[in-house]
């Protein structure tokens, strides 16, 4: 079977028809399983898992639990849960053994040996535990030791590589990180799970106000991963509206009684699905190439655009938040992203901005992942072509323009697909 890849799915407030709608489209979209988000045992969230469950065992989808420890003090709190559910015919399997993965937990102290390996074992469980224990490190640069100082995993996952750090600057995300964990994991005998995300961005309040970089985050990660083989990918996120990473719905029930909607409604992701589902399909392959991620469905060309709908030097001055952290980081660029067949392969990609259709850029493209930034976006539409001769064969037309100033400092994507 090829290494997995799989979708950090935030567990909130759901029908049964939304579950359905998620488990549907992520399967659709290559994804092996959902990394469920648990941040709570409460009714609201059991039954939205519940329905999930429901969903994935009807459709032929599988999942699994990723506990949130920032929720959770204790192994105790997860255990009921894997013990309801490790038996479940959607549950995904690792050697035979339900998966389970958690968010942070490292340095809480607890004894995952006894408290929860050994705990489930009294019971008659034996799982296949990959946490992100990369709360623990001293050094993020350097997780060697992770390994050793937590003989009950069988691998570790790397949350915070998947983007640089706002300290970092205007810089691209780097594999070094997840390169030091794979030569740990293979000292070790053990595995590791790559993260991959396209942004995120937090505008809930004071103390949640962050910009980490997105630009080309997106499609700069797929060659590290393509190139590293790690054991498991997990795309960051199917649904977190708050931080803005999502590939896939936000709820409304799930945002209900935050702000998440004002920087999420009418900025629809999922045109980012036409580079992740070919992207996906390569890496099940073995590809080391972006040359063999192409269109889907034989067709010549595909892929999305997306830029920020307010300019880095918006002032934002009547958004009681403010700018967020890192915003300085940021950058007025059109981020493009064409898929090309061979037969595609020469046709020119071109990219226009503003009421008066400048031109910014004009890039011949080749066959498979063609992604590049252009410089001097400003205000108005913008709109990205690809010509073949002189015809037009796909089309991005971004739905919002780009404004100088807004009410709300918004530094999430606005995405087009090209039809």
């Amino acid at each position: 079977m090829s290494n997995p890849v799989f979708a950090h799915y935030l567990v909130g407030g759901m029908t049964a028809e939304q579950a359905i709608t998620d488990v549907s489209q992520a399967k659709k979209m290559g994804f092996d399983a959902f990394a469920l988000n648990v941040m709570s045992t409460e009714s609201w969230s059991t039954d939205s898992i519940g329905h999930l469950f429901e969903a994935a065992l009807a459709i032929g989808f599988y999942l699994f639990f990723s506990f949130d420890m920032l929720h959770f003090s204790s192994a105790s709190a997860m255990l009921p849960l894997i013990e309801q559910y490790a038996g479940h015919g959607a549950y995904y399997m690792k050697n035979s053994l339900p998966f389970v993965s958690t968010f942070y937990g490292g340095r809480l102290g607890i004894d995952w040996e006894n408290d929860y390996k050994k705990a489930l074992s009294d019971k008659g469980i034996s799982t296949y535990f990959v946490p992100n224990f990369g709360d623990a490190l001293q050094d993020q640069s350097d997780p060697s030791g992770l390994y050793r100082q937590f003989p009950a995993v069988d691998g570790l996952f790397s949350w915070d590589s998947a983007w640089p750090f706002i300290a970092e600057g205007k810089t691209n995300v780097s594999s070094s990180v997840d390169e030091a964990y794979i030569t740990a994991a293979k000292e070790a005998g053990k595995s590791f799970m790559m993260p991959i995300s396209a942004l995120q961005f937090k505008h809930l309040d004071s103390a949640n106000n962050w910009y980490r970089r997105g630009e080309l985050n997106l499609v700069q990660r797929i060659p590290q991963i393509l190139a590293a083989k790690p054991d498991f990918v997990e795309f960051l996120t199917w649904n977190d509206g708050g931080e803005s990473s999502y590939i896939g719905n936000v709820w409304p029930y799930a945002i209900d009684g935050t702000n998440v909607a004002g920087y999420t409604d009418d900025y629809d992701h999922s045109a980012w699905g036409n580079i992740i589902s070919p992207f996906i399909a390569a890496y099940k392959a073995g590809s080391s190439d972006i040359a063999d991620i192409v269109p889907a469905n034989g067709a010549k060309a595909s892929g999305a655009i997306w830029y920020h709908t307010i300019l880095t030097t918006a002032t934002c001055a009547s958004d009681s938040i403010g700018k967020p952290d890192g915003w300085s980081n940021a950058e007025d660029l059109v981020h493009v992203a064409v898929l090309l067949s061979e037969a595609g392969a020469g046709s020119l990609i071109k990219v226009y901005n503003g009421d008066d259709n400048e031109k910014l850029a004009e890039v011949v493209g080749v066959k498979g992942l063609n992604s590049f930034s252009v410089n001097g976006l400003n205000t108005g539409k913008v709109v990205v072509d690809i010509v073949e001769g002189i015809t037009t064969i796909a089309s991005a037309k971004g739905g919002k323009d780009v404004a100088a100033d807004a009410a709300i400092c918004n530094y999430n994507y606005h995405v087009v697909g090209f039809e």
